[in-house]
Formats: C-alpha cells, structure tokens, sequence
C-alpha cells in the first residue's frame, strides 16, 4: 500500500514520509504536491531508497518567511 504522510512542525516545515514505494518513484509521487506546497526542498533518503519495495522517503519543505 502506497501512501504519503504530511506533518508541518512548529516553525511551519512540512515534511513528506512516503511509505509503500519502490525506488525513485517516492519522488515522482510527490512531485505535484511539493510544487503546490513551494519553498525550498531538502530530500532525505533512507536506506530502503535503494530497493525497489518498502521504501520510506523523507522530505522537507521549507516555507520562505
């Protein structure tokens, strides 16, 4: 199962966990909603990046002030 968590801390950073995906896909199934949200984009991959199931991505996106 294919989803995509959203958290915004404190300081308004919106973060983007994927779960579910193989590979570079994570990337391209948020694609769309990073453009939305806008503001810098800092990518965090873990280790699961590299297999192609049950991948977990993070990202951040910072907002301009």
């Amino acid at each position: 199962m294919e989803e995509v968590r959203v958290s915004i801390d404190e300081d308004g950073n919106v973060k983007l966990t994927v779960f579910g995906v193989g590979g570079p896909r994570c990337v391209a199934l948020t694609e769309k909603l990073e453009s939305l949200l806008g503001g810098d984009l800092v990518r965090e991959f873990t280790s699961e990046y590299a297999q192609t199931t049950g991948v977990q991505e993070q990202q951040k996106v910072r907002q301009k002030a």
